[in-house]
């Protein structure tokens, strides 16, 4: 997906190694190949397909403050300056391209006083744990990976440094301490009471809590001269909160995990795996072509019967003369078939891509074509990519739920009904218009 550059940097992770090539050799291997990105050019048609038609995004009326907020929100889903349907549009992407991506929303409580949405991709969401509470499968653990500005000391205001940290959810116990009765209750850390109030119910993990870690060098003191490098950095906790709606707790962690075919936790095969693969057979095939062709386009001059200290010069300007009965000269040419395979092999490789889902990458026909004719052709992958079109747009509305919870008295964001709130993606994606009549 990132393209040629990023593919030829992985080198033998893609591109093996001739068997005896030395650095150089499968160097130059590698650059004489040319990487042809069927993948990203089919993820592009796909996210153009799905947003060929803006997304059906339903909202309450801006008339009450309920639907002030949720106006404020879809015109500004990340306080990033994204619209929700914008939004829709980079969740899409990241679906369509890994099969995996999540949201989170929060509540921003210093300045604007509002809820916003953050987009987690694949590779950040790190582990999770589901657990059954009450007959239902509930989250109660999510660890994100994060790359945070403004961390460390910036003595040059040109240049930003960026850290890592992990941003641990998950929900807490309510132990046998936390219900004794006088025990007093901090706004950060609310009273076991106070706690399954906020549920409403009988849950064993009423309370929703943020942990922040972050890497730090350990001190001198606490190392040995024969410490390893992963032992003079650990990991440490360096912020704890639990965030509060109308002064308690939240039942629920406020994640939602967008997929091809559903929304649950678990990883789903990539929509696009099946072209990533006939794509790198692809590369390898044209990276053998190029070599076959480095070594064989050029005619080599060969010599029979000349004195092997003569200077033998090519070109029209000179002669070669001698002596010698029956000598000989010619080149060497390359005949037969051989590179005509791999021509064959990656021309077979292109029309897979194309069954398989780059149907823009399909060569043309030059006769017309009834609208009814191309629509079944492409019926199989608009039945994929329109059963990945309501997943999203499923996952998405159960984020517009959770932002409509955050600003309303709903219990749960479960609470909160499609009439309510509500997005749709376009799952229309034939070419076929209205006849004239």
């Amino acid at each position: 997906l990132a393209g040629e550059d990023a593919v030829k940097y992985a080198g033998e992770q893609y591109l093996p190694r001739l068997e005896g090539q030395a650095d150089g050799e499968y160097s130059a291997y590698k650059a004489r190949a040319s990487f042809f990105n069927a993948t990203a050019r089919t993820a592009d048609g796909y996210l153009g397909l799905v947003f060929r038609r803006p997304p059906f995004i339903k909202v309450p009326e801006g008339g009450s403050v309920l639907g002030r907020a949720l106006e404020a929100f879809a015109n500004d889903a990340d306080m990033l300056g994204t619209s929700l349907a914008d939004y829709a549009r980079n969740v899409v992407k990241e679906v369509v391209a890994v099969g995996r991506a999540g949201t989170l929303v929060d509540w921003e409580g210093e300045s604007e006083q509002r809820v916003y949405a953050s987009l987690y991709t694949a590779e950040q969401i790190l582990n999770w744990r589901m657990e059954r509470i009450h007959g239902r499968n509930v989250l109660t653990l999510l660890c994100l990976y994060e790359r945070v500005r403004g961390m460390g000391d910036d003595a040059d205001e040109f240049e930003t440094k960026e850290g890592e940290q992990i941003r641990v959810l998950k929900l807490v116990k309510r132990g046998p301490e936390q219900s004794q009765a006088g025990r007093a209750s901090s706004p950060s850390e609310p009273s076991g009471e106070n706690m399954a109030a906020a549920r409403g119910d009988r849950s064993p993990y009423p309370a929703y809590v943020v942990e922040i870690w972050r890497k730090e060098k350990a001190t001198p003191s606490t190392l040995s001269p024969q410490s390893s490098t992963s032992q003079k950095e650990r990991w440490v906790m360096v912020d704890r909160r639990v965030p509060l709606r109308f002064g308690q707790p939240l039942p629920l962690i406020p994640f939602v995990f967008h997929g091809a075919s559903n929304f649950l936790p678990g990883v789903e095969k990539l929509p696009l795996a099946d072209v990533i693969a006939v794509n790198l057979d692809h590369y390898r095939l044209d990276a053998d072509y190029k070599h076959g062709m480095h070594f064989t386009a050029l005619p080599t001059a060969w010599v029979s019967g000349f004195d092997k200290s003569d200077p033998l010069r090519v070109g029209s300007s000179t002669a070669w003369v001698t002596d010698t009965i029956g000598a000989a000269a010619g080149f060497l040419e390359y005949t037969g078939q051989g590179l005509t395979t791999f021509e064959r092999a990656m021309d077979r490789d292109e029309r897979q891509m194309a069954i398989l889902g780059a149907r823009l990458l399909e060569t043309q026909k030059r006769v017309g074509e009834a609208a009814e004719a191309i629509e079944l052709r492409q019926s199989g992958e608009n039945s994929i990519l329109g059963s990945l079109a309501a997943s999203v747009g499923h996952s998405l509305t159960q984020v517009l739920r959770w932002a409509y919870w955050w600003n309303s008295t709903e219990a749960l964001p479960e609470d909160v009904g499609r009439d309510q709130v509500l997005i749709e993606l376009n799952t229309d994606f034939s070419t076929k218009g209205l006849s004239a009549q």
